[in-house]
């Protein structure tokens, strides 16, 4: 007994024949050689599928551009001071209780502005971080203390130098009081 049926397609549709084959209809073939064509006439315009970004903390956002707006407040605040540092180190001196005035206005005027510029560029700085990370998603909320902190040890220093170099604090130090 012979076996009647059509065998390998022969009077299969082009379109069941591309079905069994486990191929996509003929429409989908010329769907995707027009897409292709686009892709090489227009490479510009066709761009990578951008990776799935973080999900948004909005807590963070709140807390680190509230900390950055009150950096703000107080370098503008302290920055004038320092602009005039003489006389914050009088005040200061009275407070720890040292006998005198301070007498060091060259260096004070000189560091003064000096920790004030890098008061500025310490806020600067941390907040062009602060705004990089939270664009990112990234977690942010601790980037303003530290650049706080980082910028006052350095600011501190810069004021520690026409301190201990007025003679009427280095007496205070000593123990003995100026003549």
């Amino acid at each position: 007994m012979t076996d009647q049926r059509p065998q390998y397609g022969e009077y299969a549709t082009p379109e069941e024949q591309r079905r069994l084959a486990g191929l996509p209809p003929l429409d989908a073939v010329v769907e995707a050689q027009v897409s292709a064509e686009a892709v090489h006439a227009a490479p510009a315009t066709l761009t990578a599928p951008a990776p799935a970004a973080p999900k948004p903390r909005s807590w963070d956002r709140i807390i680190t551009i509230a900390m950055l707006a009150y950096g703000m407040v107080s370098v503008f605040i302290t920055g004038m001071a320092y602009l005039d540092l003489p006389t914050l180190m009088n005040e200061s001196m009275k407070i720890l209780g040292v006998e005198g005035e301070f007498t060091n206005f060259a260096q004070g005027k000189f560091w003064g502005t000096i920790a004030a510029v890098i008061l500025v560029a310490g806020w600067v700085a941390t907040a062009w971080i602060s705004l990089r990370r939270l664009r990112t998603g990234k977690l942010t909320w601790w980037v303003p203390l530290v650049g706080a902190a980082v910028t006052m040890i350095i600011v501190s220093i810069c004021l520690a130098v026409p301190m201990m170099n007025d003679p009427a604090f280095v007496s205070y130090l000593d123990g003995t009081t100026q003549p």
